[in-house]
């Protein structure tokens, strides 16, 4: 909580740039501070990647991936935009890490779609 204003992480595939978007202007409208992805390296940001060495690349996802945990760290809870139900490896490990670091869990749509 920063004053009187919860923070929350958005979580969930990067495929998902549009309802990203949307969720953040409707949390922020809701009074929330909305910590969100830096990248969407599967809907747009593909110039990022162009001529990245396979190295260079998997250093930069791990580092991406590493961020994203400090930013849940820096959140009261996350957010997981798991739309038609689609939560990814990457998106289950930040649901975990926010669960065993006492953070709370909301679900686009209900978790029990996901599985």
């Amino acid at each position: 909580m920063q004053g009187n204003y919860p923070v929350i992480t958005l979580c969930g595939s990067t495929r998902f740039k549009q309802e990203f978007m949307e969720v953040q202007k409707q949390l922020t409208l809701q009074g929330v501070i909305v910590i969100t992805v830096g990248l969407y390296g599967h809907a747009g940001d593909e110039e990022v990647w162009e001529g990245m060495s396979e190295d260079t690349l998997t250093r930069t996802k791990l580092m991406l991936d590493d961020m994203h945990k400090h930013k849940i760290d820096m959140a009261d809870g996350i957010f997981v935009i798991n739309k038609n139900g689609y939560i990814g490896d990457s998106t289950r490990s930040e649901i975990a890490y926010a669960r065993a670091h006492g953070k709370t869990v909301q679900y686009l749509e209900p978790e029990n779609a996901s599985f």
